[in-house]
């Protein structure tokens, strides 16, 4: 918060009278991206917001609005640090790289995977990604399926990315259910669950594939997801491969 002035016991009468740099609508939503990147869309208050830039919450107001308006404005943010890839690469190849960028940047800011999966970023903040991402699927041949197939590629990946960021909060449960299930290893009367079990027994027993679970997973979906779209694409072009 802005400090006294220095024995007079009075407050300053300006930010640049306590040394302190200009605020700006700007400054405000990068301290919150940085605490965002720190504990997760969920976890500050807009108190904490203004501490970090020094200031009263009432200036948060006046630059950028109510808390809601700063998450907002931090998702945008967020969704503006995902690269594109090359758009010479085949559509297959092209959202492989896109996703794979997506999940890195939204594991690196916790909270904002289910934001933009409920929500969706602003048009202004979505432009860029969403007129390039359709523009593939258009070139690739899908017409005019090309938004569904965009925005199932694209939810998929915000729901499992929100799904991991949720879970890192419940790491306590998520052991517990995964001792559990490697129990059934070894249940002959259930092949499925023992096949499970023994996968989670795996898990359990090896630390590197266990921190690699996840992204696996998203791996598997954002692959499964890109072949079911390219059977469809081939219906689309050979109507009667589709009986």
């Amino acid at each position: 918060m802005p400090t006294s002035s220095s024995g007079t016991g009075q407050r300053p009468r300006s930010r640049a009278a306590a040394g302190l740099p200009a605020l700006t609508a700007d400054r405000i939503v990068s301290a919150a991206t940085d605490l965002t990147g720190q504990r997760g869309l969920d976890n500050w208050t807009l108190r904490e917001l203004a501490r970090a830039v020094e200031a009263y919450p009432a200036v948060i107001y006046h630059h950028v609005g109510d808390r809601d308006a700063v998450v907002n404005a931090v998702v945008d943010r967020v969704v503006g640090l995902l690269e594109l890839p090359d758009e010479r690469l085949p559509w297959q190849e092209w959202f492989t790289a896109l996703l794979a960028n997506l999940r890195a940047v939204l594991r690196s800011y916790p909270g904002c995977a289910r934001r933009l999966a409920l929500f969706g970023p602003s048009v202004e903040a979505a432009t860029r990604s969403i007129d390039a991402g359709i523009g593939v699927l258009l070139a690739a041949g899908f017409g005019r399926e090309s938004v569904l197939a965009y925005n199932l590629l694209l939810m998929t990946a915000c729901q499992f990315v929100a799904m991991e960021d949720d879970r890192d909060g419940a790491l306590a449960l998520r052991i517990d259910n995964t001792e559990e299930y490697a129990t059934y290893r070894e249940r002959a009367d259930l092949p499925g669950m023992a096949e499970l079990g023994a996968a989670m027994h795996d898990l359990m027993g090896d630390p590197d594939l266990a921190s690699g679970y996840y992204a696996q997973l998203y791996d598997y979906a954002v692959r499964r997801c890109l072949d079911g779209l390219a059977h469809r694409l081939a219906e689309l072009h050979d109507p009667d491969s589709a009986g």
